[in-house]
C-alpha cells in the first residue's frame, strides 16, 4: 500500500451477540493502529467475559513496514471452525486495522463444524455492522519543539495544514501533530522554512 492509499476499517468500538442452540455468541470488534492494540484489545475481552468457554481473536493490521498481519486463533474449538470465518469476514469486506474478539459461553449443545463456522462468523460480520466501516488514511505523528519566539509561526502553519496538532507550554513549546503519511515530508518541510531551521522535530 503507498502512503496515499486509503483502507478501510470500523467506525468504532461495537458488539453485537445472540444465541444459537443454547449456547450464546457475543462479538466485539475494534479498530486498532497495530498489533500490539489488537492483542490488547482481545486481553480485555477475555478480562471482561473470564468465564467464557472460548474467546476467539482475528485481526487484520498494517504494519510500520507496510505489510498486512493477519492472526486468528481457534481457542480450543475445532480447528478452522472459529478464527478463520471471522477473519474470513475481515478478509472479505477488506477491512484493515481492525481485531474481533467473540466470546461464546457452551450451551449444552455441541454445534458441529458447520454451525461453529456460521456463528463465528457471524458474531464478526454483526459487530462490524453495528460499528460501521469507513475510509481511512495512513497517518503519523511527530512533536515540534520551539522556543516561544517561533511558537506563532508554527502555529499558523500547522492551523493552515493538514491533520491536526495539539500544544502545550513548558520550558519550550511542544506541538503534537498528526497528519496524513503522504502529507508529513512537506509539512516537515514548511515548518522548518518558518523557523529558519531553528524548530526541533522529532
Amino acid at each position: 500500500m503507498s502512503d496515499d492509499e486509503s483502507f478501510r476499517t470500523v467506525a468504532e468500538r461495537a458488539s453485537a451477540d445472540f444465541s444459537v442452540q443454547g449456547s450464546e455468541f457475543v462479538g466485539y470488534v475494534a479498530p486498532v493502529d497495530s498489533e500490539d492494540a489488537a492483542e490488547a484489545f482481545v486481553a480485555e475481552v477475555e478480562r471482561e467475559h473470564a468465564e467464557a468457554t472460548h474467546v476467539v481473536p482475528a485481526y487484520r493490521v498494517r504494519t510500520a513496514e507496510g505489510y498486512l498481519r493477519a492472526y486468528q486463533s481457534d481457542d480450543g474449538e475445532p480447528s478452522g471452525s472459529a478464527g478463520k470465518p471471522a477473519l474470513n469476514v475481515l478478509e472479505g469486506r477488506d477491512l484493515e486495522n481492525v481485531a474481533v474478539a467473540i466470546a461464546r459461553y457452551y450451551g449444552g449443545t455441541n454445534l458441529g463444524i458447520g454451525g461453529l463456522v456460521s456463528a463465528y462468523g457471524r458474531a464478526a460480520a454483526e459487530a462490524i455492522d453495528a460499528a460501521g466501516t469507513i475510509e481511512r488514511r495512513p497517518h503519523e505523528s511527530f512533536t515540534v519543539s520551539v522556543e516561544y519566539d517561533d511558537s506563532g509561526a508554527v502555529r499558523s502553519v500547522l492551523e493552515s495544514g493538514p491533520g491536526e496538532f495539539e500544544a502545550s507550554y513548558g520550558e519550550r513549546a511542544v506541538f503534537e501533530v498528526t497528519v496524513p503519511t503522504a502529507e508529513a515530508p512537506g509539512l516537515r518541510d514548511r515548518l522548518r522554512s518558518a523557523t529558519s531551521g531553528r524548530a526541533d522535530i522529532g
